[in-house]
């Protein structure tokens, strides 16, 4: 293990630790934060190691510096929305930094802290109420058993529904958490770039047929406004076929408790089994479901169908995102033809519009955990590319009708 991979190997750790301390201190409810706790009290053991590690190498260890845009992301999301609806973005870096560590030469600390984020999977599984990986501990290490309070309480809806809480008590204030892991913060960012590609070529286009700036102006209006209402009835459409098709499973669900609700708890009991509890814990959490319909109900549709019943999807809600996201990006190449025209507004609104894809790109990254540089440059080369074949073929035709 050399110096510049322990140097990382720290910042990786530094950076939890920041992360983990913040999200401890956004949370209310004070289970979740005892885990965050216990968390980044690991990941303090963590960086220690490493730490030392630097010292044995004969190496200056640093100062733990800023976190990473992507760990700063996090934060002002979890700030904004609540840890819940940052849960998949903190898995998918506690993945990212898995694999990082996967890809090093075995050692025994890397081993050590591999053991530790086995049992933070653990732990962000039964936060979000999936049950538990058969046969993993059930009490996890932790000053005063904190940790572990919140992983036993937490295991699962039905644990939690057996101590007197309904579902709908579990979830509520996970609005963003649901819309987060239905794709809201991917379905904005990537609205803005279809806007901004789509618009940018299209104004494009016309700036290489004619210089004429109220022609300009008009075409990338109309592209802005076509553009926004076409994704918007687009949403509108598909969600409410979505919601429509979910509230006829949903009936059908009910009609068949009603009717046999023997063979529906059997069913559930199935269910629990093929996630790994044994067959007299399942059959005691199916019973305590099935003494009240309401609950039963609830929990076939989650467990069965794959469906939160609170949770079916605006397609109001996403005709008026998909519109605004789209008009967002939409707007920033024709921006500068409002103040002018010829060459200096169009320098300003290819500039704009190049920066803008810059930055789309760089959001992307945020959730996909690539380089921020390579995904930004990445989002400016299709829309770059984009750009220039339109304007290279309104230039032809711009030709051919002056011809």
């Amino acid at each position: 293990m050399n110096i510049a991979q322990s140097l990382e190997n720290l910042k990786l750790e530094q950076d939890a630790i920041v992360l983990y301390d913040a999200l401890a201190s956004i949370e209310k409810d004070p289970r979740r934060a005892s885990a965050f706790r216990h968390i980044a009290d690991n990941e303090r053991r963590h960086a220690d190691i490493w730490a030392n590690r630097l010292r044995e190498l004969g190496a200056t260890v640093p100062v733990a510096g800023r976190p990473r845009a992507r760990v700063r992301f996090i934060i002002a999301g979890a700030r904004v929305f609540g840890t819940r609806a940052v849960s998949d973005l903190v898995k998918a870096l506690e993945g990212d930094e898995e694999a990082i560590y996967g890809e090093q030469e075995a050692h025994p600390a890397i081993e050590s802290i591999a053991a530790d984020e086995r049992e933070h999977a653990e732990i962000w599984k039964r936060l979000d109420g999936e049950p538990p990986t058969p046969g993993s501990r059930r009490r996890a290490r932790g000053r005063s058993g904190e940790a572990a309070d919140v992983v036993t309480a937490t295991a699962h809806p039905a644990v939690a529904v057996g101590k007197g809480k309904s579902p709908d008590a579990i979830t509520k204030g996970e609005g963003w958490h649901r819309s987060a892991r239905s794709g809201t913060l991917r379905a904005i960012i990537f609205g803005v770039s279809d806007g901004l590609v789509s618009n940018l070529s299209l104004v494009m286009g016309i700036v290489g047929a004619s210089s004429q700036g109220g022609l300009i102006l008009l075409t990338g209006i109309a592209g802005l406004l076509a553009g926004a209402f076409s994704m918007a009835a687009g949403e509108y459409i598909s969600m409410q076929s979505q919601r429509e098709l979910f509230e006829r499973q949903i009936a059908l669900e009910k009609a068949e408790l009603e009717a046999m609700p023997r063979e529906e708890e059997q069913e559930l009991v199935a269910l629990y089994m093929a996630k790994g509890f044994p067959r007299q814990e399942a059959e005691h959490v199916a019973a305590r479901m099935f003494e009240d319909p309401e609950t039963a109900l609830d929990t076939l549709v989650r467990e069965e169908l794959g469906l939160d019943p609170d949770e079916l999807g605006s397609p109001w809600g996403a005709a008026i995102g998909s519109f605004l996201a789209f008009a967002v990006g939409a707007v920033i190449p024709v921006v500068p033809y409002l103040f002018g025209s010829g060459t200096v507004a169009f320098a300003v609104s290819l500039g704009a519009s190049l920066v803008a894809l810059f930055l789309v790109g760089a959001g992307v990254s945020l959730l996909t955990g690539r380089s921020l540089v390579f995904s930004g440059f990445r989002q400016l080369a299709i829309g770059a590319a984009a750009a220039a074949v339109t304007y290279a073929v309104g230039t032809l035709i711009g030709v051919g009708i002056a011809g």
